[in-house]
């Protein structure tokens, strides 16, 4: 099993990831291979799934023969994530023969089954109790689950100094391009305190940052009316503004992805300037056409948009926004994509990625009339990056003579990469960073920035 492969990105992102150092199996412990795929949310899944083998017990094998069986964590969003979890099934049965599927791609109808009927189980996403079921009955657990310890933190698939957290399940949207609601379900919040508890325990374990994520972060607690939880003998909200400005009192970064532009996300902007949560929101405007915007089924518009980023600004003038967007969506104009580069123009968005429309299989946006033809939707696609990259080469330019945070990744000898507030793991650009000696991974460093090119910056070390 690959340590990992595939492609980072954005929403339908797709990587994979293997569990090879999670454990070190005996002779006489029943062993399970382990390969991970899709977005943060899945990976999130698969840690709750290693986290309870190993509770029960099981070794977590890096490789296929030394594997009693293997879960392929699958995912379903787009053709391309399709067509790489069903090659990873294949390869995980053609090495191994005993193999259970779990994951969005799980929920798509019958298509796993048809192509791959020797499977021991398939189940859909965020399944734990369905998956250890079938390890149970074709690899029966080797002790009572009761006797074991296990970190509190779980098992994680990220480097020890970040961890992605999930807080919610599904989404109340029902965007005409997406089928996540009808393989996820609706929205259902975790409880508050429960959140905090993991919160607290992976920054126990030395998480140095908090990659909080959902479907819709800014949805969380709609589902129970913002109900108060406990924490440490606390009331708190069920509600993001509560939940992240509880967060911050871990002394970890806190960073907010999927965010929907909602009103109430205004509240968590002072926290951001007062150095409480890490200036960056990730919100998928996907358009900024408003016919396009209402054949997507998406929430705002591109003017109370614009008027929002510009305030959110002027609030907190360190802000970092990243969005996804769609070129080419069914029905869209030369004059409605050129709306949406000026927007583009107009907003100056730091960390852009743009998805040439993909028809999914069950989303309502394939019925849609006038499709784009695929070489106009990449042609498209193209043009908007070229857009964004000039963009992103001005305002990184702007950071050259500064002193920035940088949370290192890797290290080697003099030199270290890392990444500032502006940059998340796998999707954003990273810091280079040289006279770097000492730096470990996790580590928080100052580094005066010398040089920036489209995606990243370029510096040296310096003390403080």
């Amino acid at each position: 099993m690959p340590a990992e492969a595939g492609v980072p990105g954005g929403t339908g992102g797709t990587r994979r990831r293997s569990a090879g150092t999670a454990a070190v199996a005996t002779p006489a412990v029943p062993r399970v291979g382990f390969v991970s795929l899709g977005c943060p949310k899945a990976l999130v899944d698969s840690e709750r799934i290693l986290t309870q083998l190993r509770a029960e017990g099981y070794a977590i094998s890096p490789d296929y023969a030394g594997s009693d069986m293997v879960i392929v964590n699958t995912c379903g969003f787009i053709d391309a994530a399709v067509e790489e979890s069903l090659e990873a099934i294949g390869e995980a049965l053609a090495e191994n023969g005993k193999v259970v599927v779990t994951g969005c791609l799980g929920a798509k109808g019958t298509v796993v089954r048809d192509t791959f009927p020797n499977l021991l189980a398939v189940t859909g996403p965020h399944a734990t109790d369905e998956v250890m079921q079938a390890v149970h009955e074709h690899l029966p657990r080797p002790h009572d689950p009761f006797t074991d310890l296990v970190p509190p933190q779980g098992i994680r698939l990220t480097p020890r100094h970040y961890a992605y957290l999930k807080i919610s399940e599904g989404c109340n949207h029902r965007c005409t391009f997406c089928i996540i609601p009808s393989m996820r379900g609706d929205l259902v919040s975790r409880p508050v305190g429960e959140v905090m508890q993991e919160a607290e325990n992976l920054v126990r374990a030395g998480v140095k940052e908090l990659l909080v994520i959902s479907q819709d972060t800014s949805a969380y607690g709609v589902d129970v009316k913002y109900r108060t939880g406990f924490w440490g003998g606390r009331p708190i909200r069920t509600r993001m503004t509560e939940l992240v400005q509880a967060m911050s009192s871990l002394g970890a970064w806190v960073r907010l992805h999927y965010v929907y532009p909602y009103p109430h996300v205004d509240e968590v902007i002072p926290l951001m300037a007062e150095g409480k949560v890490l200036p960056y929101l990730d919100v998928p405007f996907q358009h900024a056409s408003p016919r396009i915007l209402r054949l997507m089924k998406r929430p705002a518009s591109a003017e109370n948009n614009l008027a929002r980023i510009r305030a959110w600004r002027e609030a907190c003038p360190e802000l970092t926004i990243r969005s996804t967007f769609i070129a080419g969506f069914p029905g869209e104009t030369e004059a409605e994509f050129e709306e949406l580069l000026a927007f583009l123009e107009a907003a100056q968005l730091d960390r852009v990625g743009c998805f040439a429309y993909s028809p999914v299989e069950g989303a309502t946006a394939n019925a849609l009339p006038d499709p784009v033809p695929t070489e106009v939707r990449e042609e498209r696609q193209a043009r908007f990056m070229a857009v964004q990259a000039r963009i992103s080469a001005a305002r990184l330019a702007r950071k050259v003579g500064s002193t920035v945070r940088v949370l290192v990744d890797s290290a080697d000898g003099t030199r270290a990469v890392g990444r500032s507030a502006a940059d998340a793991p796998d999707i954003d650009g990273v810091v280079h960073i040289s006279r770097a000696r000492g730096a470990q991974p996790g580590d928080f460093i100052n580094v005066k920035v010398t040089r920036a090119d489209e995606h990243d910056l370029h510096g040296t070390r310096v003390a403080g």
